[in-house]
């Protein structure tokens, strides 16, 4: 019986070829495949592995005793420590695996295994009752062990402190930076695989990992020359409610003092958000799905799209700008920047080889905005900026029959109107006064909104209402008011209706609701 069990041994082996440094995952579905093809057979006496005995035990039995021995590997604790700081992986997280997955089908085919000499030496061993053990050999993967540092590279060490720069008093103010620490991963991962193939001994371990110093960004001789202004712009804001003027004050003094290295990006948004009573912003009108409501940071717009013109003259670059939903009336169109949650963003590159320095500010009813930097443009180049419209839509007058409403009933039940255009924007390069170029910078496109009236067409008197109908079918303000004057009732209240379109231009801040629905967010017009 023996003979016939070690004689299907050698078939298994040939068909358990494996792969060196097999993962725990991928070795549990090796030794299923092998169990699955092993109905009968018994690991001959005498015979261990990794020092646990499995003599007499079947070959399902004995995957099962590896299978639970090298758990203990997949869960073990590694403390991994660097700058005061920890974080704990797992075997399987660092990609601890079997180099040797075919150990059982090589401890059960012993004797049966080899050439002659080999098949003999190995029998006459086993029964003097002498023992053989096999032994797991262990390994890991490398880039696992790297791509689990990456991913938890800023959980231990310390940020660096860039030098910093603040504008006080019409004086910069420069303070020194300070090194922080990470993560060398490559150094790291390379040690730890190391340790776990040559001297892990497979329990819970606590490892220090290599640390590398992270400079801070800029010094102080780079930090002294930004004082030229690259860029200015301000914006009134003198007729604003005492709410919106505290929105436009807050959003300024978030950005002031921003410090912006080479390369870095700015998103205007995140400096700016949340828009909620605990980040300094109050209740003012603003436009939500057509109507006008009151929310937190109404006005805020205005600070984005002063910013905007400072950046532009100061030749930075626009990373993404996004044009109102319809037109503002502090700036003229293709000039504005909007933000709205995160549909709408403004965001802007340091594109220089020296760092800039953002000053913002409100005094006497105007918000200013100034980008400090190293003035390395010629000083006979100058640069403006010149908005173009393509196209004007004017609002149109739209009238509405209610039934619900007497006739003679005449309301307005829009918001004001707004000119719909399609404009762009000029970027236009000057030398001694002569200009060198002309490119368009942006375009913009503003939608148009009509005015809308209610008119009442309730009435039982069948004449009254087919003139009242006749008239709303004209189009014409002027005559709907003398039919509805004519046969509705006088008490009702009577909106003087106009001829010919009344644009009322409002400062409009945010998305249209069309727009607002595709990117998910509710539509907040700040104004």
């Amino acid at each position: 019986m023996r003979k016939a069990i070690y004689g299907m041994i050698p078939m298994l082996g040939m068909a358990m070829l494996m792969l060196p440094g097999t993962p725990l995952a991928a070795a549990d579905t090796q030794m299923n495949t092998v169990t699955d093809s092993v109905s009968i057979g018994y690991m001959p006496a005498g015979i261990s592995i990794s020092g646990i005995d499995v003599s007499g035990k079947s070959v399902t039995e004995a995957q099962s005793v590896v299978q639970d021995y090298m758990q203990t590997y997949a869960d073990a604790t590694f403390v991994l420590t660097g700058d005061g700081d920890s974080i704990t992986a797992t075997g399987s997280d660092l990609g601890v695996g079997v180099l040797n997955y075919d150990v059982v089908t090589r401890a059960a085919g012993y004797g049966e295994t080899g050439n002659l000499i080999e098949r003999y030496a190995a029998r006459r061993l086993l029964d003097s009752g002498d023992k053989k053990d096999f032994s797991i050999t262990l390994t890991a993967d490398q880039n696992k062990i790297s791509e689990y540092l990456s991913e938890h590279i800023s959980d231990i060490g310390t940020q660096p402190v860039n030098c910093g720069l603040k504008r006080e008093n019409g004086e910069f103010v420069i303070t020194d930076g300070k090194s922080g620490y990470e993560i060398d991963v490559p150094e790291s991962s390379a040690r730890l695989y190391e340790y776990i193939l040559n001297s892990w001994d497979g329990g819970d371990t606590e490892q220090a990992l290599v640390m590398t110093e992270v400079e801070p960004e800029g010094d102080r001789a780079t930090l002294s020359e930004v004082k030229d202004v690259l860029g200015s712009f301000s914006t009134d804001f003198s007729s604003s409610s005492n709410a919106r003027a505290t929105n436009v004050k807050n959003g300024a003094s978030k950005l002031d003092g921003t410090v912006l290295y080479p390369g870095e990006t700015i998103s205007v948004a995140e400096k700016l958000n949340p828009m909620t009573a605990e980040n300094g912003y109050e209740q003012a009108p603003s436009y939500e799905n057509g109507t006008t409501v009151l929310t937190y940071g109404g006005g805020i717009c205005q600070v984005s799209t002063t910013l905007y013109n400072a950046v532009m003259r100061a030749e930075l670059e626009i990373v993404t700008r996004s044009a109102h939903s319809m037109v503002v009336s502090y700036v003229e169109p293709s000039m504005d920047a909007a933000i709205a949650g995160t549909a709408k963003d403004f965001q802007f590159k340091n594109n220089k080889d020296y760092p800039v320095y953002i000053e913002g500010y409100t005094n006497g009813g105007r918000i200013y905005f100034n980008v400090y930097g190293k003035e390395t443009r010629p000083a006979n180049r100058t640069v403006e900026f010149e908005s173009e419209i393509l196209s004007q839509t004017d609002p149109a007058n739209i009238y509405e029959a209610h039934g619900e409403l007497p006739l003679g009933y005449i309301a307005k039940t829009s918001g004001s109107a707004h000119t719909g255009y399609t404009a762009q924007l000029w970027k236009i390069v000057y030398e001694d006064g002569v200009e060198k170029s002309r490119d368009v910078y942006n375009h913009s496109s503003y939608r148009v909104t009509n005015n809308v009236y209610a008119v009442g067409v309730g009435t039982d008197n069948p004449d009254a209402y087919n003139a009242i109908m006749a008239a709303i079918g004209t189009g014409d303000g002027p005559t709907i008011n003398s039919t509805a004057a004519a046969w509705g009732d006088a008490s009702q209240p009577q909106a003087s209706l106009p001829a010919a379109p009344a644009p009322e231009p409002v400062a409009e801040e945010m998305p249209s609701a069309a727009e607002v629905a595709a990117a998910g967010v509710t539509e907040q017009t700040a104004e």
